[in-house]
């Protein structure tokens, strides 16, 4: 894992930035599962926004999306291939890696387990704040993730399984 710190104010606050997302990952990999913990590492009013699947998680609510896909993803990894730091802003380069197990509940409806192996990549943005997350937006590949578990290649069963 490679970080690159860019031109700032306080370079021990943007190295204590990166060790805040460490920590917040760290939180949620499946032998941690520490939802207490992700959530603290917010600000008050911080939220995590999961752009793929377009849903906002406040307050106590933020410990919801590792629920998720821990239920899902019982063996979730995540791989860090880099992070960039530019003042308040950390911007982490990764991969999400798991096997599908159990259920993955979406705003739009719940993929039954495949048993399938994801790597899927992704782009994580934070904004900092009094080292707190002030936001946390998640760009997950959806569509390789879909791909990669068999519902993309298999959308109309997918569709058909959802109507029964």
């Amino acid at each position: 894992m490679k970080t690159i710190f860019g031109s700032g104010k306080n370079p021990d606050e943007m190295k204590k930035n990166v060790e805040v997302i460490k920590a917040l990952y760290a939180a949620a990999e499946a032998d941690v599962n520490d939802i207490k913990k992700f959530v603290s590492l917010f600000a008050d009013d911080g939220y995590f926004y999961d752009v793929s699947a377009g849903k906002k998680y406040y307050g106590k609510d933020l410990g919801e999306v590792v629920a998720v896909y821990h239920a899902a993803f019982p063996d979730m990894h995540r791989e860090v291939d880099e992070f960039y730091v530019l003042e308040d802003m950390v911007i982490a380069q990764l991969s999400l890696n798991g096997t599908h197990r159990g259920p993955l509940e979406l705003p739009m409806g719940t993929i039954p387990a495949t048993g399938k192996r994801m790597k899927t990549p992704c782009a994580d943005f934070f904004k900092m704040k009094n080292g707190k997350i002030e936001f946390f937006h998640c760009y997950t590949a959806a569509t390789i993730l879909l791909t990669e578990i068999g519902v993309i290649g298999n959308v109309s069963a997918a569709i058909a399984g959802s109507k029964g």
